[in-house]
């Protein structure tokens, strides 16, 4: 499926309505919840969620961890009812040891454009980038370059942004530095997080 994926974009540069994709699981490791909300770009509100809960699909195997999510974010992109002009994944797209991250894996399968803004590195080599707010440095692999190191926010822990599928690499910085206004992760990634670990709970 690699090869399926559209590294060069543009991808929409005003989309009206942008998804972020989380999930959590549970202290066991094997139940989890896979949620999706669907914010208005321009005012971040909340429009649409969908969530599901169930057992992880795959074992897990490095390297290979969206096989353990897929199905799930799969069943929850199907019950939305807003349809997102852009997803967000929480993970990697690009910036993966096969090229071939969950945002790309997303992307190619729903045939919408997707960026991966990853908490930590998976892969690469970077350095620090600059104190303020939009400041970024290369992720490299090798000579490669893999991905950004953004800055969000003044003085806060970078983010690590990647081409998930139909976006190039400019164009998803600044989405994701538009969804991120006040804290380091994107609101698509904030709003998923808690709804799919509120669900966790209520389903325990």
């Amino acid at each position: 499926m690699r090869p399926l994926v559209d590294l060069v974009g543009p991808g929409p540069t005003a989309p009206r309505t942008v998804a972020g994709l989380d999930v959590a699981y549970a202290e066991d490791g094997d139940r989890l919840a896979a949620a999706v909300t669907v914010l208005d770009a321009a005012t971040l509100a909340v429009l649409d969620t969908a969530v599901t809960t169930g057992r992880a699909a795959f074992d897990y195997v490095p390297g290979l961890f969206a096989f353990r999510e897929l199905p799930a974010l799969l069943t929850a992109l199907d019950r939305l009812t807003v349809e997102p002009d852009l997803l967000v994944c929480d993970g990697h797209g690009l910036a993966h040891p096969r090229r071939f991250g969950l945002a790309c894996h997303l992307g190619v399968l729903t045939g919408r454009p997707a960026v991966g803004v990853g908490k930590t590195r998976l892969i690469g080599d970077w350095t620090e980038p600059g104190h303020r707010r939009g400041s970024w440095t290369p992720l490299l692999d090798g000579t490669e370059p893999i991905g950004r190191v953004l800055r969000t926010q003044d003085g806060v822990k970078p983010v690590f942004v990647s081409v998930g599928h139909r976006m190039d690499l400019d164009n998803a910085c600044a989405q994701v530095l538009k969804l991120a206004p006040r804290y380091r992760l994107p609101e698509t990634t904030r709003t998923a997080d808690r709804l799919c670990r509120t669900e966790l709970l209520r389903s325990a």
